[in-house]
């Protein structure tokens, strides 16, 4: 059992205050699961505009990836209204492990002509676009060599490795990324085996019950907050971040309507079952719902994000509609 060496305490209005620790520095993000208005529109986009591979099908559910554990589930309700305004996703990430895979993406994008922002935050290069229905997406190569980012005064800023204070925001130089591809690298190749959900970023109401549950009862560490962004990250270990959390659309944005399209909820991937009920425990004593839920222990954030704490045999192939 990992033995954690910081504490702290948790505290929501309406629950009980506990003592907390940091989160296992292996747990990471897993499937991300979407409820979507049009399965074979949304299966076919991921598979022919990102590359990912259909696992399975069953009735109304899919699940997606990589060829491994499924990176995305989506689970079909006819008519679903789009959730405007609400809590929820902002975007997944998907990490590829290197540049050349992040250039496939980036070029084939660019030869279907789909819209995409590249970008260039200096410990990482990322592209960003919507699926067919507006779920924003993230798709990203680590590249710590080039530089760190953080959070201080308020302010988003990136450093690079020359120690140039740079915003972090700007343009990815395309041309630079394309020349790790050669003439034989095929454009429609599928996403490589080792890519994997890296983050997520959330849209909430309240920035401050965000931070508390994810770093204070959860155990994440706080990588950076800015209050007058509107913005935290936090993560499990060294990692950049895990989970991203911001309030652009609006302090006390309410969470969208049963049913709507987006977000279902997010697997949070502790390394075994010991470390998952010691988690589950904390949320309970805290006052927090905790429900044994799809092999893991089900909760929601202070929005009414969906939160799915498992270990990593849980993440076994299964039709959400088995849930």
């Amino acid at each position: 059992m990992w033995t954690p060496n910081t504490t702290r305490r948790y505290h929501d209005p309406g629950q009980t205050t506990v003592q907390s620790e940091s989160i296992h520095p292996a747990t990471r993000i897993g499937t991300v699961h979407l409820t979507v208005a049009d399965l074979d529109r949304q299966a076919s986009f991921y598979r022919e505009v990102l590359g990912f591979s259909l696992h399975w099908r069953e009735g109304d559910s899919a699940g997606l990836g990589a060829g491994g554990d499924d990176l995305l589930v989506l689970n079909r309700n006819a008519g679903a209204p789009p959730a405007r305004g609400a809590t929820g996703l902002y975007h997944f990430a998907v990490l590829v492990p290197n540049r050349k895979e992040l250039a496939r993406v980036v070029a084939r994008l660019m030869s279907l002509g789909y819209p995409q922002a590249p970008t260039d935050h200096v410990m990482t290069e990322t592209t960003y676009l919507d699926d067919s229905e507006g779920n924003g997406i993230e798709v990203y190569a680590d590249t710590p060599e080039d530089g760190v980012w953080e959070i201080a005064e308020g302010q988003f800023f990136a450093r690079d490795a020359a120690g140039v204070v740079r915003s972090g925001r700007d343009p990815l130089d395309i041309e630079a990324l394309l020349r790790h591809l050669g003439p034989a690298d095929p454009l429609d190749a599928p996403v490589p085996a080792e890519a994997r959900i890296g983050h997520v970023h959330l849209h909430v109401g309240d920035l401050e019950r965000a931070v508390g549950f994810y770093h204070d009862l959860l155990g994440f560490e706080l990588k950076g907050i800015s209050r007058r962004i509107g913005m935290a990250f936090v993560s499990a270990g060294v990692y950049h971040h895990h989970i991203g959390l911001n309030t652009w659309l609006g302090v006390g944005a309410p969470p969208p309507p049963p049913g709507a399209r987006g977000l279902r909820y997010f697997t949070i991937v502790l390394p075994d079952e010991d470390e998952v009920e010691q988690l589950a425990e904390r949320t309970r004593r805290a006052g927090v719902p905790a429900e044994a839920r799809l092999g893991g222990v089900f909760l929601r954030d202070p929005s009414q994000n969906g939160v799915l704490l498992v270990a990593p045999r849980a993440l076994e192939r299964r039709p959400e509609r088995r849930s």
